[in-house]
């Protein structure tokens, strides 16, 4: 899909989303939004739908109700097409612990249809962003948890996605390596749609211009960091008062 055509379409639609469990239900209704270019983060306690949304609108799991649409096309329909659209950083994400960050990255290249001169570019350009160059000839399975983190979040910017849906990117990463992943987000927010789940709230405000909470598998709030932060600038507080925490 062209620029031309994505321009004034959300990037990033959630319509109704639900996700049942027999009688639990992991999501209920959810419906939000993210335009071109917008740094959301998706915030919300342990065990409120957070990954469960993330999944349904990357099409790793089927809804029970509602739509999930990246770029206009429908994840459940047209999930090739979606999926060509998304960069997607999941939690704790599988690696093979025997392959190098260079071979893995360069296999999922080939699997996303990359070649030639544009795979060399675009390994060389994730290599730097992410800081991986000292350890890409190094077996994945005796890296740490941070460099393990900075190989999925190359993963998801290899083939230069439209948009990028991050669970938990800066997990594991020390000060420092947390302080080059939340530049990259910034500088990538510029030219890419961004949907950002972290626990951390100095991280939404270092990052994002919008928050959308989800509290027992339902949106909450939806609104600017500004006015999250409320009336006292407390992020923390409000969090606590929008999710009811004791």
């Amino acid at each position: 899909m062209s620029d031309e055509q994505t321009d004034g379409r959300p990037m990033i639609e959630a319509q109704g989303l639900s996700k049942f469990y027999g009688p639990f239900a992991a999501t209920q209704d959810v419906t939000f939004s993210v335009p071109k270019c917008q740094v959301a983060a998706f915030l919300g306690p342990n065990g409120a739908g957070k990954s469960t949304t993330m999944k349904l609108l990357t099409g790793f799991l089927a809804p029970s109700a509602g739509e999930a649409r990246i770029g206009g096309y429908d994840v459940s329909t047209h999930r090739i097409e979606a999926s060509r659209l998304i960069g997607y950083l999941p939690e704790n994400g599988p690696l093979y612990n025997e392959m190098t960050p260079g071979s893995i990255l360069r296999y999922l290249g080939h699997a996303r249809g990359l070649s030639g001169a544009e795979l060399r570019q675009r390994l060389e350009y994730v290599a730097e962003q992410c800081a991986l160059t000292g350890v890409w000839g190094k077996a994945i399975g005796k890296l740490s948890r941070g460099y393990r983190q900075r190989v999925g979040m190359a993963h998801a910017l290899l083939h230069d996605p439209q948009v990028m849906i991050l669970d938990e990117p800066t997990s594991g990463l020390d000060p420092n390596q947390v302080h080059g992943v939340r530049q990259l987000i910034r500088s990538l927010g510029e030219t890419k749609t961004i949907l950002l789940s972290t626990h951390i709230l100095s991280e939404v405000q270092a990052v994002c211009s919008r928050v959308i909470l989800i509290s027992e598998g339902r949106i909450v709030f939806d609104g600017s960091v500004e006015e999250m932060e409320g009336s006292g600038h407390n992020m923390e507080a409000r969090f606590r008062e929008l999710t009811k925490a004791t």
